[in-house]
């Protein structure tokens, strides 16, 4: 290993050390009490949903048909009062059970099914619900003829059952909101049914998608007519379903998409908000595997105000307060209409990628960096899921990926060998140049030395660091990959549980700083090959010129790269340092492939015959001698005139 490849490694170092503190913070391990109280919140939620209403069956879908009602609060004068207030309509499809608030009409809650929260080993998996505890909210606010305002999230829906359909490929559920038409003789308010605010959800049976409409129907009586533009409010905490609550917390944020088809998101890291003048396509409130998004279709949302709140603890799970208020026109209160559509399912790039409205920009791939998110999509996604089609376990398909990649980069290994080898040869002339220039004041004609060295014997001295250098977009690109694809989420392999998180062997019971709570024996086995690897090269490192303080201090800093990788990695996820470890591993294998193949006391000979030769230079060899013979003028002339002096 040469002076520029150990440079090369330095850089390599830096962009890993960077990424490292933007995108992690260190894990702090759940509380016995919080995992206590979260079986709590979901045996409660169980239980309601038992007693739920199920479109499957389309006589326990529907409310009673509106009749009359008790005196009405001016916050219900859009209200039923008999329907009961803690029901919940519930929708089941193939991929999800969803839950549906009676007041305010809302989706309160979602249920994936054969999906799973995070739950440590051996214990019983318990089903992943996505804003439990109805944690997620949606309202509209609506102005009366009296310009009084009045929000929908506080009003009582009613299921129409006349306009339920269920059939083997769609459910819809039809969620009205009624007005008060005034009182009969018996002094009691009576709906009236002819007008009404209509939430109208349509399901595919196997589709994480639904449609969400938004109807007015004869409302102009009741809303103030000359206000067409309706405000959606949405609030949302979503909650900590995987194994690193830190980690899920720092790349939790509200994405969207605006006029210009730009994808962009709220700050991962602290409290961010943004107003938006011009229209939005969607937004979304994305955690780290599980993303729901509210899209528009017809016509985008007018303009909209997003804002993100980080929790001052732990409390109940909460990663982070979003809310959204997302305007959008209605022209004819008589016949309005707004369509969208709602995503709450895996944050997965294939399937997000289907829908065609860049919502597959939420996996983060490295979309601020060219090289990493192409090399990416086009080579590493498509290779995994190639892979993932003939049924092989993740572990296995890491190892073929792994050794993909190292015969994809094989020339640039190779050359850089190469580099490494020619520079060792020529260990016996650049061992007789430091004796010949010994002095620090000599360094520049020994450089000039050592440069004609290389250009007679054929050595080109960056040979070793530029090679490398091209390997660094594919591993960042990995280092991108692992950690947020979702076909990784609790697949196991050997002893590691979830290859999507970080491996334990040894919990401690307490956060050791810059550290963790746990060791991580992929993070070990890898620090340790990065040692032995480190070790090997430095038996085959060529001499450089500098003393022999630059040396040490050179060889210091290449065994603490690894021990900070040791630090750095402990929480990350184990695919990621299984497949550093699986590189290692395989580069020891080339490395000795390398040395079989080339014999270096033929490439010396060669060398040899090459300093033999006249070498031709080039306009800027030419031009840096000359700068370099003017330089070493003025550091003579200064130096007699110090000593005139």
């Amino acid at each position: 290993m040469d002076k520029n490849t150990v440079i090369g490694l330095l850089l390599i170092f830096a962009l890993f050390l960077g990424f490292s503190f933007y995108q992690t913070s260190q894990m702090k391990k759940q509380k016995a009490a919080q995992e206590a109280q979260l079986s709590e919140e979901i045996e409660k939620e169980s239980a309601e949903t038992a007693q739920a209403l199920s479109l499957d069956k389309s006589d326990k879908t529907g409310a009673p048909a509106p009749t009359e009602t008790a005196a009405l609060s001016p916050a219900q004068k859009f209200s039923n009062a008999q329907v009961d207030e803690n029901g919940d309509y519930v929708v089941e499809t193939a991929k999800a059970y969803y839950f549906f608030s009676k007041k305010g009409g809302y989706l309160k809650q979602i249920e994936l099914k054969d999906v799973y929260r995070y739950t440590p080993k051996d214990s019983e998996k318990q089903p992943l619900v996505i804003y439990e505890g109805g944690s997620n909210k949606m309202s509209m606010k609506l102005m009366l003829r009296d310009q009084s305002e009045i929000s929908t999230g506080d009003c009582f829906f009613v299921a129409n059952t006349d306009e339920l359909v269920v059939d083997e490929q769609h459910k819809k559920l039809s969620l009205r909101l009624y007005p008060n038409a005034g009182t009969d003789s018996s002094q009691c308010q009576v709906l009236d049914q002819k007008s009404y605010i209509e939430y109208l959800y349509t399901f595919s049976n196997d589709d994480y998608k639904f449609d969400y409409e938004i109807n007015i129907v004869n409302m102009e009586p009741y809303l103030y007519p000359n206000r067409h533009a309706f405000t959606m409010l949405w609030d949302a905490q979503p909650k900590c379903v995987e194994k690193n609550f830190e980690y899920e917390k720092n790349i939790t944020s509200i994405y969207y998409m605006d006029n210009s088809d730009g994808v962009g998101n709220l700050d991962e890291r602290k409290p961010d908000k943004k107003d938006f003048t011009s229209p939005l396509k969607w937004v979304s409130f994305k955690q780290q595997f599980f993303t729901t998004c509210l899209v528009s279709k017809e016509t985008p949302f007018t303009s909209g105000t997003l804002s993100v709140q980080i929790p001052d603890n732990k409390q109940d799970n909460i990663l982070k307060d979003c809310s959204a208020a997302l305007d959008f026109d209605v022209p004819d209160l008589n016949k309005g209409h707004f369509g969208m559509y709602m995503f709450v399912g895996p944050n997965q790039y294939r399937l997000l990628k289907g829908y065609d409205v860049k919502l597959e920009r939420q996996v983060p791939l490295g979309w601020g960096f060219f090289l990493l998110h192409w090399v990416n999509r086009f080579i590493i996604i498509p290779i995994f899921n190639w892979l993932e089609a003939y049924g092989l376990s993740y572990g296995l398909i890491i190892l073929i990926l792994t050794i993909f990649i190292k015969i994809v980069v094989l020339p640039v290994s190779y050359k850089t060998y190469m580099s490494s080898a020619k520079m060792r040869a020529l260990k016996p002339e650049i061992e007789a140049l430091n004796a010949k220039y010994p002095k620090e004041e000599d360094m520049m004609k020994k450089q000039q030395a050592t440069m004609q060295l290389y250009r007679s014997a054929g050595v080109k001295p960056a040979g070793g660091c530029v090679p490398m250098l091209l390997q660094m977009p594919i591993l960042i690109a990995m280092y991108r990959f692992f950690p947020a694809a979702y076909e990784l989420r609790q697949k196991s392999f050997l002893w590691a549980e979830d290859l999507s998180t970080y491996d334990s062997i040894w919990d401690f019971g307490r956060n050791i700083p810059l550290y963790g709570d746990h060791v991580s024996l992929f993070t070990l086995l890898m620090t340790a090959a990065t040692i032995v690897y480190t070790w090997l090269n430095n038996k085959l490192m060529a001499p450089t010129q500098g003393n022999k303080d630059q040396q040490r201090m050179m060889n210091i800093m290449m065994y603490m790269m690894p021990i900070m990788f040791l630090f750095m990695f402990n929480n990350f996820a184990s695919g990621l340092t299984y497949y550093y470890l699986l590189f290692n591993l395989v580069t020891f294998l080339q490395m000795f492939i390398f040395r079989i193949a080339v014999d270096e006391n033929k490439l010396r000979a060669k060398m040899q015959e090459n300093m033999k030769k006249p070498v031709k230079k080039s306009k800027w060899q030419l031009k840096m001698e000359e700068l370099q013979k003017q330089q070493a003028q003025m550091l003579k002339q200064q130096q007699q005139s110090q000593k005139r002096k």
